[in-house]
């Protein structure tokens, strides 16, 4: 967060009782809405740059004490333009002023309308908020996590699951760009940093359900990050780096032009060799990104952003060793390693974006966009495990020497894998905004391009009943997927409009989404409503319905390919695009005394043409079939303000049902019925704390907590026996839970100012941020996935993949 280090030098001098606080002077004033001259109860207003302020009251009314001197403030309220000005502040007299917030909807920018937090489904996280929350690393999609509705349970991943969807049910758009994840990723150390780079970006808008139809194509949630636009500003940026992870970001402007730019660089080896699994570590990711703007006169300009990432994984695994069971039935597995994995993948984006005023009341935006991606997946490694019972008393934990050895196994992996996939894209949007209404229409066009190689083998070596070993082929696939080319098409039509005489009473949005996919020849239709009602000054009422289409990309096309067939054979040409028919439903009641939000939604999803899938860590493997129906619903509850004047807090709890059922076409005896879905995560709860040092306003707390019930999985059942070698075939599908996960991280931060004056009369002053991070503080054991081995007589040992224990991490960051 950029701040006035002489602001804070000015509180200091206050609490230490050089300067009496009657000294102080006091602005005080009225919030109004510009247009109807109405109040604005709730809107903040701030010294900029800090955290010091106030809330208005149910008049929009405010006062706040000031030392004398000038002081850059602002007022910003949900929904409206942020209002910015010098004030000077005289000692020991009262300033006046009137502040009027235009509504942003009349001038949205890349957004429509501006979402607002009361809105069903709507969500916010500041990038200061991203830089506050302690996580391995600052990479914008970890702080989602804590918001109401999503879900976690690794750390070491970037995914997440909204109200029970899958990690692929996510829409993500920077500048209104679509971007994509990497689609190989099998755990949390294969996925880099994500490629939202929290300090370019200017605010990130999460709906997690009943989102508009401007955003399409899938079917939990869609995220709206919106990077800076430097115009006309003084050169202000960051440079930071910890045990972990280091960057630097700039943003200019000088006359017509913006520039802003980043480079980031994360080699967490000591993070990921934390883990059970010992070895040689060498984890690399990369990336830069640039914005280039230009303005060719007013109500038109021109936007060029452009975004290259390249991540290497690489691992040399010697050892691992585990403890499972109970103490009085104490086991343990040992497991040595040969050969070593490489993993990566390098990403290419560049977009174009123009922006044209055609009159004071249309508007027309236009981009062409490239986004590209290979992937590569090689390793080689041999895992010989030993199983051992365990006296705790006599045990070594270096060694098991003193502990009975009862089985073991020897299972060869090979791959060498590789994935390109280019999307094309052109579209355009055209928005007329009326008097007390906002019309807005778009197309667009896109081209896929896939290409595909997959080489796989895996064999288990084994002693057969004659004492002899053994080796028994697992899987064995080879072939390649020439370039394959594909298109869609999409068009929406939506409108907003504010529908009772009292401006802002009740607003709804309605529009209508159609794609087509050529792939499998589809159309699809997506009608959507949403209301927002306010009931009172402090309470506001909204809901949503909508259906929900997601077509199937390439790895829900393709499936499981397995032995014998090719991947051109495993492309579904027959499959439907997944659908979602949602309700929701909820409130927000302000308490401006206590300057807290209380909000609560409910929420239904029917869900028909499913796609089932598997998940191993963090890899979803596909059926390739329309092979399922089902259902979703839950509550999310959040207590959100400043529990500390100034510091903004939160508390949510969430509580999901999700459900499937397989077609009777596709039963089996391990499917049959209504059974949980991967994601049936029942009980959520999670908070973020922020607190200060009452004599020493430098000093900043941070707490992260996250508790989650445990997910399903579907144990192994022994299949065929080769040469008394049990082999696995999935058990009762989701019929078993992993523990729950409990995590709790903690971060302190010491501000430093390094000069009293900005680069410029109008920069922030330079500021240094000291913080000390404990990951995973109270060392809970969280279960990320199992690994089954028979030890020969046919009874599967449950060996846990646990995740990160406790760490620590320092992080040095220079604001200017």
């Amino acid at each position: 967060m950029k701040s006035h280090i002489y602001y804070v030098w000015c509180i200091l001098i206050a609490t230490s009782g050089l300067v009496q606080a009657q000294n102080w002077g006091m602005i005080t004033g009225r919030i109004t809405d510009n247009t109807t001259l109405s109040p604005l109860p709730g809107a903040t207003i701030l010294v900029s740059g800090t955290d010091y302020g106030t809330v208005a009251d149910k008049n929009g009314r405010f006062s706040l004490k000031l030392p004398p001197g000038q002081h850059p403030l602002r007022a910003s309220f949900v929904g409206y333009e942020t209002w910015q000005r010098n004030i000077e502040i005289e000692e020991e007299k009262n300033t006046s002023i009137e502040i009027s917030l235009k509504p942003a909807s009349s001038t949205a920018g890349d957004v429509v309308v501006e979402a607002r937090s009361t809105e069903a489904g709507v969500q916010s996280v500041t990038p200061e908020m991203v830089q506050a929350i302690p996580a391995p690393f600052k990479d914008g999609f970890r702080a989602l996590k804590n918001l109401p509705g999503v879900m976690s349970n690794n750390e070491l991943s970037n995914e997440y699951s909204v109200r029970g969807g899958g990690y692929n049910e996510n829409l993500i758009y920077i500048n209104g760009f679509e971007v994509y994840k990497p689609f190989r990723t099998k755990q949390g150390e294969q996925e880099g940093l994500g490629l939202l780079n929290p300090d370019m970006a200017e605010r990130m808008t999460l709906y997690t359900g009943g989102f508009p139809v401007q955003y399409g194509g899938k079917l939990s949630s869609a995220l709206d990050v919106q990077y800076r636009k430097p115009r006309n500003l003084a050169p202000t940026g960051a440079v930071y780096a910890s045990m972990l992870d280091a960057g630097v970001s700039f943003s200019t402007g000088f006359g017509k032009w913006g520039l802003m730019s980043s480079v980031r660089r994360a080699q967490a080896r000591s993070f990921f060799g934390s883990q059970e699994l010992k070895g040689t570590y060498a984890p690399a990711f990369t990336d830069a990104q640039g914005l280039v703007s230009y303005t060719f006169k007013t109500g038109h300009e021109m936007t060029l952003l452009g975004m290259w990432a390249r991540h290497r994984f690489r691992l040399e695994p010697s050892q691992k060793r585990s403890y499972y069971g109970t103490y009085n039935d104490l086991r343990s597995v040992w497991i040595n390693y040969s050969g070593e994995e490489n993993d990566g993948y390098n990403i290419g984006f560049t977009g174009l974006h123009f922006q044209n005023r055609l009159s004071s009341h249309l508007k027309a935006d236009h981009r062409l966009a490239y986004f590209g991606i290979t992937e590569t997946e090689t390793y080689n490694i041999r895992a010989d495990a030993t199983l051992y019972l365990v006296d705790p008393s006599k045990t070594d934990p270096n060694s098991p020497i003193n502990d009975l050895a009862f089985g073991g196994v020897v299972q060869e992996d090979r791959a060498d894998n590789h994935l390109s996939v280019g999307t094309y894209t052109l579209d355009g949007r055209y928005t007329l905004e009326q008097n007390r209404h906002v019309s807005t229409a778009g197309w667009a066009l896109r081209q896929l391009v896939w290409e595909d190689h997959i080489t796989e083998n895996s064999a288990v070596i084994g002693q057969n009943s004659m004492g002899d070993l053994v080796r028994i082929p697992i899987k064995n696939l080879q072939d390649t997927l020439p370039r394959t080319t594909t298109r869609q098409l999409s068009a929406f039509i939506q409108q907003v409009r504010d529908v009772l005489p009292e401006t802002g009473k009740l607003t709804i949005t309605a529009g209508l989404r159609a794609d087509y996919f050529d792939f499998n020849n589809e159309w699809t239709a997506s009608p959507r409503i949403s209301g927002t009602y306010r009931l009172s000054p402090n309470l506001t009422l909204t809901s949503a319905w909508g259906i929900y289409h997601q077509s199937p990309a390439y790895r829900e096309l393709r499936g499981e390919t397995l032995t014998d067939e090719t991947i051109n054979g495993s492309l579904n040409r027959d499959l439907r695009s997944q659908r979602s028919i949602q309700y929701v439903t909820g409130a927000t009641l302000f308490l401006p005394k206590r300057r807290l939000y209380l909000r609560g939604e409910a929420y239904y999803k029917k869900l028909t043409n499913l796609i089932s899938y598997t998940l191993q860590n963090t890899r979803v493997t596909y059926s390739g079939e329309n092979d399922s129906e089902g259902y979703t619903y839950g509550l999310d509850l959040q207590v959100r303000g400043e529990f500390v004047p100034g510091l903004e807090s939160w508390f949510n709890y969430g509580y999901l049902v999700a459900r499937e059922r397989f077609l009777p076409t596709f039963q089996n005896t391990q499917n049959v019925g209504w059974i949980p879905r991967a994601m049936d995560q029942r009980h959520t709860v999670s908070m973020f704390v922020q607190d200060g040092i009452s004599k020493d306003d430098t000093w900043r707390l941070y707490l992260q907590v996250m508790l989650g019930s445990g997910l399903p999985y579907t144990p192994p059942t022994p299949g065929e026996s080769v040469s008394n070698i049990s082999l696995q075939t999935p058990g009762k599908r989701h019929s078993q839970r992993f523990l729950e996960y409990k995590r709790a991280d903690l971060g302190v931060t010491k501000s430093l100012e390094i000069r009293p004056k900005g680069i410029t009369s109008s920069s922030p002053s330079p500021k240094l941020l000291l913080s000390l991070e404990v990951l995973n503080i109270f060392d809970m054991k969280n279960t990320i996935s199992y690994t089954w081995i028979d030890p020969g007589n046919h009874i599967w040992e449950r060996v846990p993949t646990r995740l990160t224990p406790r760490t620590f991490n320092a992080r040095l960051r220079i604001q200017f």
